[in-house]
């Protein structure tokens, strides 16, 4: 049996270890084995090591870490006619049944029988990870799974929400993007591609607001105070028709719904602190407070079109698999800029 370097999650509140594991196999019909290009290094695999998934999973330890997976395809199984081996591939992050209520809708991010490789069972920070046949995306020509890897993920969710807002947004109105960072810089990018709207980004940091308005932001409001005023401002006092969140901690909440215009919507994609609204306040208003999850495999095809098309690039750092720990590192010290990406 051939092995393969595997980084692994060994016990939660310490560190992630290199491992020898055996390479997948293609045993199940629909079975889909790829080979690893690139693994993106994502702030929830921080929340796992620090033991904020414990509960949620039910997996059990060791098991390999990564949900964010593009690459070749390496093995096939018997009934699978979608993709072939050699096949550049870009990996949803879940494993569905395409039988439950749920996946006969296209919705299937609620598959009520679903794997999360990289949570629920192995991922890919390695060389190798098993899938299915539901789960892989042909990539266009001219991407790589290196570059891509970052959209199974962040990518997707950033597109699943921006493409909900874009759903309402006509050209008189306007969009607020609260946070330019890995996920929004996404966001913003999608919602140029699909929107008439004026788009309005705040930021904490100067330099993400200069790559929001290099991508497509009408306006960049810095993040000192002042930025709800700022946003009623530029929106004649009313507010904007739609509201993304990527941030959804720090007050970004309560700020994101002083911004919302009556009638609007509230994207919360960013998590870490609670909503706290007076119902009456959402009854006048009439303000609607929308979560959003990852997106869907139409959704993963969606934004693969346009990355293929230059609609949507993603701003990557690489570091080998060997060098796991220094991502990490990294990544939690807030030096990466865009998505760090694991290279087996």
């Amino acid at each position: 049996m051939s092995t393969m370097r595997a980084v692994q999650v060994v016990g939660y509140h310490q560190p992630l270890e290199m491992t020898e594991q055996p390479v997948p196999e293609a045993t199940g019909p629909w079975d889909v084995v790829v080979r690893i290009g690139g693994a993106g290094v994502c702030r929830t695999d921080l929340h796992i090591l620090e033991g904020q998934w414990e509960e949620k999973s039910g997996v059990t330890l060791p098991y390999t870490i990564g949900h964010e997976n593009a690459g070749w395809v390496a093995q096939v199984g018997s009934a699978v006619t979608n993709v072939r081996e050699g096949d550049k591939v870009i990996v949803h992050p879940l494993i569905t049944c395409g039988l439950c209520r749920a996946c006969r809708s296209g919705d299937d991010v609620h598959c009520e029988d679903n794997q999360f490789p990289g949570i629920s069972t192995h991922g890919g920070y390695a060389e190798y990870l098993k899938t299915s046949a539901r789960s892989v995306v042909r990539l266009d020509d001219s991407l790589e799974p290196a570059a891509v890897a970052a959209l199974a993920d962040a990518g997707l969710t950033a597109y699943h929400a921006a493409a909900k807002a874009a759903r309402r947004l006509t050209p008189r109105d306007r969009c607020v993007v609260i946070g330019a960072g890995g996920l929004g810089h996404i966001g913003i990018q999608v919602l140029r591609a699909l929107s008439p709207a004026e788009l309005i980004v705040v930021d904490r940091n100067p330099d993400a607001l200069k790559l929001a308005l290099s991508i497509g932001a009408d306006h960049g409001v810095v993040a000192e105070g002042k930025q709800v005023e700022e946003v009623l401002d530029i929106t004649g006092g009313h507010g904007a028709e739609v509201v993304v969140d990527f941030v959804g901690e720090g007050g970004s909440t309560a700020e994101g719904l002083a911004m919302t215009r009556q009638a609007g919507d509230y994207h919360v994609v960013g998590y870490g602190e609670n909503v706290d609204v007076p119902t009456i306040d959402l009854v006048s208003a009439e303000k609607n407070v929308i979560g959003n999850l990852v997106g869907s495999y139409n959704d993963l095809q969606d934004l693969m079109a346009l990355a293929a098309r230059g609609a949507v690039t993603l701003h990557t750092q690489t570091y080998a698999l060997d060098d796991f720990q220094s991502a990490i590192d990294d990544l939690d010290a807030g030096r990466v800029r865009g998505r760090a990406i694991l290279v087996p």
